[in-house]
């Protein structure tokens, strides 16, 4: 029996004009442009090569292109977290900086990393989440004119600040108009939608993001969609030593509205609310309760869809899914 062919891992590195490619650590590397064309070779050059798995930074609008006609191709593409890729570089060693080191790391990082590549959104759900984010960034910049309205000197100055934020109020109506659309017109992300908006606490904002962000939803144990949201609790420990455990990573636009959703249910869910009691009874400080919430409301919306039956506080609160 002959010795099985190793397999192919293939890094590539975003940029503007000339993605750069590198197939493992000693293949060949080499430049397309970031095109139709330069995108339509890039297929071309990999699907022979068969790659168990490409993996590419999350860097924006330049790489979507590029990630979305490599899954079409049936390529198995994996959009990686930057902080990530660039930590695991360190670690490796991998200190210079040259367009053919920076794609030999991500074809490292696909080697070491586990399990199987993340299907990407599809073209509704990438335009569900960037509305979200322009949502984020209205209401980030009616924060800032708001605080920049309290200590105006000037009336000038004051007014057209006020006419500012009637311009970004009425923006984040259509914006939210748009969203609410764009989930009612599919009747996967309505039914979903629905389920996840019986719960007291979880809202538009939130169940929104869920579905566009976090669409492993549903599919996951309850300890990997927190991990995937931030909320897992790391361990901090070295020999006989025992740090608190803290969290970190994440999607960070899930951990917010999270946040923030957490901050209803602990008033208007009972169940969440005696949940928050007893822990503060225990003695936790007022942000772990927080992430507790937040960290239980994200494992029943995970049990929802997972089981696709309504909300039942009995049932949803008290029997957690699989960890």
């Amino acid at each position: 029996m002959g010795t099985p062919a190793p397999e192919t891992f293939v890094g590539i590195d975003v940029s503007k004009a000339e993605p750069a490619v590198a197939v493992g650590d000693d293949g060949p590397a080499f430049t397309t442009a970031n095109t139709p064309e330069g995108r339509a070779e890039l297929v071309a050059r990999l699907l022979p090569l068969r790659p168990r798995r490409v993996a590419m930074e999350a860097t924006g609008r330049y790489g979507e292109a590029a990630a979305a006609a490599l899954a079409a191709a049936g390529l198995p593409v994996d959009v990686v977290n930057p902080k990530q890729a660039a930590a695991f570089a360190r670690a490796m060693g991998r200190l210079a900086k040259t367009d053919a080191i920076d794609a030999r790391s991500p074809a490292a990082f696909a080697r070491a990393l586990p399990g199987e590549p993340r299907p990407l959104p599809d073209a509704a759900a990438r335009e569900l989440e960037a509305l979200l984010a322009r949502r984020r960034q209205l209401v980030q910049m009616a924060s800032m004119e708001k605080n920049r309205l309290e200590a105006a000197a000037s009336r000038r100055v004051a007014r057209d600040i006020e006419a500012h934020l009637r311009w970004l109020g009425s923006h984040l109506k259509d914006v939210d108009r748009e969203l609410g659309e764009k989930i009612r017109s599919s009747p996967a992300w309505r039914e979903k939608d629905d389920l996840l908006r019986d719960v007291p606490g979880i809202g538009p904002v939130l169940s929104r993001t869920l579905l566009a962000a976090l669409p492993e939803l549903g599919r996951l144990t309850r300890g990997q969609v927190s991990a995937l949201a931030g909320l897992a609790p790391m361990a901090a420990e070295s020999g006989g030593w025992k740090g608190r455990r803290h969290i970190q990573g994440g999607r960070a636009a899930v951990r917010s509205a999270l946040y923030m959703a957490a901050l209803a249910a602990r008033r208007f869910n009972p169940a969440l609310r005696a949940f928050a009691d007893r822990l503060e009874a225990a003695g936790k400080p007022a942000k772990v309760v927080l992430i507790a919430v937040a960290r239980k409301l994200l494992t029943i919306a995970n049990a929802l869809l997972r089981d696709m039956k309504p909300w039942d506080p009995g049932r949803n609160a008290t029997t957690p899914d699989p960890a």
